[in-house]
């Protein structure tokens, strides 16, 4: 099973994608696009052509509660909520976040576990490398998937000043992968929108699946940080009570121990290296272990 998922997330990086049954150039997802997605696709375009009013009112930040306040976010969040009230689910605020300010979004979704940067490091965490792979991920290697988030900024800095929403990817003419969003606040309206998949302006994807694993070192909190320590709580480096998603003094002396144990450099920093050690001795370890073993009746 293991095997099979490490291949499943390495075809994110395949070349070449098949094409759509109906002969568009329209690639199709790699993995399940969740019926939630299906729906808040259908409910963001359903809002374009919607056009803000007098000084910039729009009604998602007038649901927000502010009227005039710039609102791509606004529009992003008027609309998973839709989805919440349609369809009875509860994803604002777990599947996606609930915010407005300038880098709540992005941050929200590097705690949740589920962020992917276009290149380089994760402000204050390190480098991602995308599960199945043993490389630091570099621009191109992600192609983002329904539903998703692009987080971009018009500075070319660290800040998100910009949020928009994945309807699909593409090859153009020329073959370059293109990534078609619905946006809101373009400029003044929701409308689609087409970005080359190398634009150097997206900082990165908030991403529906688990896809990647990131750097972790002290001072870093979230889900990633709560499924190392799991790992190393499993392998007897770090008390159970320890295991609280904050990255602190324990954790930091368990990667430490660890690190040491395994013959790699100590540096304290769960690298790739490190966490990918980890993961081999855990398995290795459950393959071993009876509690782990799953009974299968068999009819003779």
């Amino acid at each position: 099973m293991k095997r099979a998922l490490a291949l499943l997330f390495a075809l994110l990086l395949l070349p070449s994608f098949s094409f759509a049954a109906d002969g568009t150039d329209r690639l199709e997802p790699v993995l399940l696009v969740p019926d939630y997605v299906t729906w808040l696709l259908e409910v963001a375009s359903e809002e374009v052509g919607y056009r803000e009013g007098d000084h910039g009112y729009s009604k998602y930040g007038d649901w927000a509660g502010d009227p005039y306040a710039q609102w791509c976010a606004e529009f992003l969040c008027w609309c998973v909520d839709q989805v919440d009230q349609r369809h009875g689910t509860h994803l604002l605020g777990r599947i996606y976040p609930l915010y407005s300010g300038q880098n709540t979004g992005r941050a929200w979704f590097i705690r949740a576990g589920r962020f992917i940067v276009r290149k380089g490091e994760v402000d204050g965490w390190g480098y991602e490398w995308l599960k199945g792979k043993r490389s630091y991920i570099r621009s191109g290697d992600y192609i983002p998937q329904p539903g998703d988030y692009v987080f971009f900024t018009w500075t070319s800095g660290v800040d998100t000043d910009h949020v928009a929403l994945v309807e699909y990817c593409a090859r153009n003419a020329e073959g370059k992968v293109e990534i078609h969003v619905i946006e809101g606040n373009n400029p003044v309206g929701v409308a689609r929108n087409v970005y080359p998949l190398s634009n150097t302006q997206i900082l990165g994807y908030g991403t529906v699946h688990d896809l990647a694993d990131i750097t972790m070192r002290f001072g870093n909190s979230g889900e990633k940080v709560r499924q190392l320590q799991e790992n190393l709580s499993y392998l007897g480096y770090l008390e159970s009570r320890y295991v609280t998603g904050d990255f602190g003094n324990a954790t930091a002396a368990a990667v430490r121990g660890f690190q040491a144990a395994c013959g790699l450099r100590t540096s304290s920093i769960a690298n790739m290296e490190t966490q990918l050690r980890l993961q081999e001795e855990v398995d290795k370890k459950k393959d071993q272990d009876p509690l782990t073993w799953t009974v299968v009746d068999e009819d003779d």
